[in-house]
């Protein structure tokens, strides 16, 4: 292999190319407008506790992304212990997914950026959630989850220390940890 071979062949560390990480790093600093996107999803309620939502589109990095040629669609449904028939994972169940998946990249990508290799990452999410306050029975009940435990099982090339670090990393700067974790303006109106 030629040296100019060698400079050009991506870093990869956990799956990312790093160099490339950091290049996206270096042009939001010069250009902030490039870090803001909106994502976006489309819902259509099918029957009973049945909806799907269908997710494609989205503006970023300055521009709207053409990327995706066929939209991602997902089935929400319920268990027959909530009047459903188990058509899909439920909406609080893919709020955990979601959770997990981001929470995993956030770390991921921080333990590249930090030269650290991952051997092995798996994490396993619970929610509980006191279906009274969704049921409007009582209304000191929150509708929403009570607490969520995310156990985060890791090996890396790296001291205990620096998991902590990269732990503490995951709920901090996960987009969807953060979301869940502090009060989020959500607005519910009807459409024309």
């Amino acid at each position: 292999m030629s040296t100019q071979q060698a400079m050009t062949r991506p870093v990869m560390v956990n799956g990312l190319d790093v160099q490339a990480a950091f290049e996206t790093i270096d042009a939001i600093k010069a250009d902030p407008g490039l870090a803001r996107f909106q994502f976006r999803a489309a819902n259509t309620w099918i029957n009973g506790g049945t909806n799907r939502s269908t997710i494609r589109d989205f503006y970023g990095a300055g521009r709207e992304d053409v990327s995706r040629e066929e939209p991602f669609e997902f089935m929400n449904g319920e268990p027959p212990v909530l009047l459903g028939d188990n058509e899909g994972a439920n909406p609080v169940e893919f709020l955990l997914h979601a959770m997990a998946g981001c929470a995993t990249t956030t770390l991921v990508l921080h333990a590249a950026a930090r030269g650290i290799t991952i051997r092995h990452l798996s994490t396993k999410l619970e929610g509980e959630i006191d279906m009274r306050g969704m049921l409007g029975l009582d209304e000191s009940v929150s509708p929403g989850y009570e607490q969520i435990r995310i156990l985060m099982k890791i090996e890396a090339d790296c001291s205990d220390e620096m998991l902590e670090d990269l732990l503490d990393v995951a709920r901090t700067q996960s987009p969807v940890c953060s979301t869940v974790c502090r009060p989020v303006p959500v607005v519910i109106e009807r459409a024309a």
